[in-house]
């Protein structure tokens, strides 16, 4: 029986991978990656000639079982993501529960993942939070911010930035122009960035600078 490795990937900064991941992703048969060219791109940093095979949302679920059966065939496989940690708001998930479902070992190694660093640099409570993850784009956000709008943890959101002013803009109406928000961008890059301040004053400012880059909200929880 072999393994699946489920392997972090830099978010940004190429020399965010540990030294464990770099070796299990040049010892194993096959690298799952969610895009082969942009994963293509670290393993030829690192002089990583494993073979490759397109793993994303869209063909996951008709590539299950076929991994599932390499790896009762003895094949060793890595899962990798664009960035960060695969699973976490990325492909992952549907493969694991096969894997635990056929007593196939899982090994997920610590490594990279965005929301972490957004979480601890915000100077918001870190000692409890919630990850929301990507909000509903349509059906179902209205009753999930009336829901988070009560909750007293800190929480945590990913965004895009063409979505950002409008995310803001969500909540201040649900939220309170006044609660306390961090918005981290494009971690670990040159142009990194955390702009903290109230929900209306962060929206001021994304409204005259529009973003770019990938995007992590903190919100303070209700006091």
């Amino acid at each position: 029986m072999g393994k699946l490795y489920i392997v972090p990937t830099p978010i940004g900064n190429l020399e965010d991978i540990t030294l464990r991941a770099i070796r299990v992703l040049k010892e194993v048969d096959l690298i799952l990656a969610e895009d082969t060219r942009t994963s293509g791109k670290l393993l030829h940093h690192y002089n990583i000639d494993t073979p490759m095979q397109s793993h994303h949302m869209h063909n996951e679920h008709k590539t299950v079982e076929g991994i599932v059966r390499r790896l009762q065939s003895g094949e060793n496989v890595a899962l990798i993501s664009d960035a960060g940690t695969p699973a976490i708001s990325d492909p992952g998930f549907l493969l694991t529960r096969a894997c635990v479902e056929n007593n196939i070992e899982v090994d997920c190694l610590p490594g990279a993942t965005a929301f972490v660093p957004a979480l601890v640099n915000s100077g918001l409570p870190n000692d409890k939070f919630v990850f929301e993850g990507f909000l509903p784009v349509k059906k179902g956000r209205q009753t999930r911010l009336t829901l988070l709008a009560e909750e007293p943890r800190t929480i945590i959101f990913y965004e895009s930035p063409h979505k950002l002013v409008k995310t803001l803009s969500h909540f201040e109406a649900y939220f309170g122009a006044e609660r306390l928000v961090s918005v981290s961008r494009e971690l670990s890059k040159m142009y990194e960035e955390t702009i903290r301040g109230t929900v209306k004053e962060v929206l001021q400012h994304y409204t005259d600078n529009p973003p770019k880059g990938e995007i992590v909200i903190v919100v303070a929880g209700k006091k």
